[in-house]
């Protein structure tokens, strides 16, 4: 993996350095001196599929930014029902500042790099950078306009296009250190069948038949069952009726 060099590069820690995540995360808007601070306080781990990395209603001591793969959100109902809400990739932030719990369960749903820090280090860095603090609401305002989309797709989009939409989703996040977007995209399915069906809202059977017609048709390629080639992102988002 190349690593970007820019003229901000000096005084910059070797360990963010070296990080592709920081140029689209919220890093990108610190200052050398910060980040060297921040570097103090910070670890990177690698956390297992299926780890749970936070509690619904749990009390919030670290955020982290997501380094690499796909984290699964879900909500939980009294009587044990779940149902994702959404998905994070990087450079995403992991975490809700200034909240003293969380409100959704995070789950690693591929094997995920994080780099974490603790809760009063980030806030206390908002409350001295308004340059983190737009960066934050940059990322809570693209959240809002995902989740409007996917209420759209949810509410309105046949189960074709909303199994387009979906791959469309991962294609566009496959390589978080892109400059430019992608025309093609290989990536593997961050979750099962059924937990594709559960978030779209169709049977697994539906969901099974739908990526078969996307392979017949040549949109996809399927490999060992969960490994996706996308030769033309461009023809899957005319799938996905956008």
């Amino acid at each position: 993996m190349t690593v970007r060099q820019d003229v901000h590069s000096a005084g910059i820690p070797v360990l963010c350095r070296a990080c592709e995540a920081r140029h689209g995360g919220i890093c990108g808007a610190l200052e050398p001196a910060q980040l060297v601070a921040l570097a103090k306080t910070s670890s990177k781990r690698q956390v297992e599929p299926g780890s749970e990395l936070i509690g619904d209603a749990e009390a919030i001591e670290t955020y982290a930014n997501v380094l690499a793969g796909v984290v699964k959100l879900t909500k939980s109902l009294a009587d044990g029902r779940q149902q994702i809400v959404g998905l994070q990739f990087a450079p995403d932030f992991l975490g809700r500042p200034f909240s003293a719990e969380s409100i959704v369960n995070a789950e690693a749903a591929t094997g995920v790099s994080l780099c974490s820090f603790p809760r009063n280090t980030i806030e206390r860095m908002i409350a001295e950078s308004p340059g983190l603090e737009r960066r934050l609401h940059e990322q809570t305002l693209k959240e809002l306009d995902e989740a409007r989309d996917w209420m759209l797709t949810l509410g309105r989009k046949t189960a074709s296009e909303k199994i387009a939409s979906f791959l469309l989703m991962i294609a566009r996040h496959a390589d978080p250190t892109a400059d430019e977007p992608a025309q093609s995209a290989v990536f593997d399915l961050p979750l099962t069948r059924a937990e594709i069906a559960d978030f779209l809202g169709l049977t697994i059977e539906t969901v099974s038949r739908q990526l078969t017609k996307l392979r017949t048709d040549g949109v996809i390629r399927i490999e060992n069952n969960r490994h996706i080639v996308v030769q033309s992102i461009a023809r899957l988002e005319a799938r996905s009726g956008s």
